[in-house]
């Protein structure tokens, strides 16, 4: 099936139709990461994504224009974190909007004043609770370094399903929310340190500064080095790692380079 037409089909049903061949080796092909599955797991994820494609609805702004690729890789991406979860983890929302690069989104804050402010916000993905998921292709591109801006707000999602995205989703039984909140906690705090630490010598850090910014985005940003560069989070954080792998259901660190 060429490229292109993959989107009409998919539109008109609402069933999991197969990939063409050729469209996702080529996905798996740009996604070093996604390549070091076995074949029975990539096998799984393909259904899975097959799956995803068919209940989701892409959308484009800023003049992008939809390819099978460009949906298909993100959807891949999308459903690597719930491989082993299953695709009832990402219900309650549809759509996927996807720019051609970062944009702009309003905001509106109150301080503790209850001074009200407002200001442009310049973003790579955001993910709405109950809402949409956006995503700056520029950035989806990015992939397979250790940053990627699809895992991130595709984890936000599964963090929003028990409420706010605060670092500690729905947990499956093998997890102790009490170990989970303990070991997520202490290596946020650990990480706030070192990254005022590196601000404070003018230098970068390992993993990404933004991480910082709160345990939601805590929790996205080590989901997204979980996946990409699993050997260096479970160096830095051995114990957080081993609390994502119950929880993701996932050892990538054992799948090698």
């Amino acid at each position: 099936m060429a490229i292109g037409k993959l989107l009409n089909w998919l539109r008109g049903t609402s069933q999991a139709m197969p990939l063409p061949e050729a469209l996702w080796q080529q996905t798996l092909a740009s996604l070093p990461f996604v390549e070091r599955l076995n074949v029975e797991e990539k096998t799984r994820l393909r259904k899975l994504t097959e799956a995803f494609l068919a209940e989701k609805e892409f959308t484009s702004a800023g003049g992008l224009e939809l390819t099978d690729a460009l949906c298909v890789s993100i959807a891949t991406q999308g459903c690597l974190p719930i491989l082993n979860i299953g695709l009832e983890s990402y219900r309650n929302w549809v759509g996927i909007i996807v720019y051609p690069d970062e944009f702009i989104i309003p905001r509106v804050v109150e301080d503790e004043f209850g001074v009200v402010h407002e200001y442009d916000d310049i973003a790579s993905g955001e993910a709405w609770d109950g809402g949409p998921l956006l995503i700056s292709w520029h950035d989806a591109q990015m992939a397979g370094a250790g940053y990627n801006v699809v895992i991130h707000e595709f984890a936000h999602k599964l963090d929003m399903l028990n409420g706010e995205a605060n670092g500690i989703p729905p947990l499956p039984a093998s997890v102790s929310r009490k170990a989970w909140e303990a070991t997520l906690l202490a290596a946020y705090e650990d990480f706030c340190a070192l990254v005022d630490e590196a601000e404070e010598r003018g230098e970068g850090t390992l993993l990404d500064p933004y991480a910082a910014e709160s345990p939601g985005e805590f929790f996205a940003v080590m989901s997204e080095t979980f996946f990409e560069t699993p050997d260096i989070l479970s160096e830095e954080y051995p114990a957080l790692y081993a609390q994502m792998s119950l929880f993701y259901r996932q050892d990538p660190a054992a799948r090698g380079n």
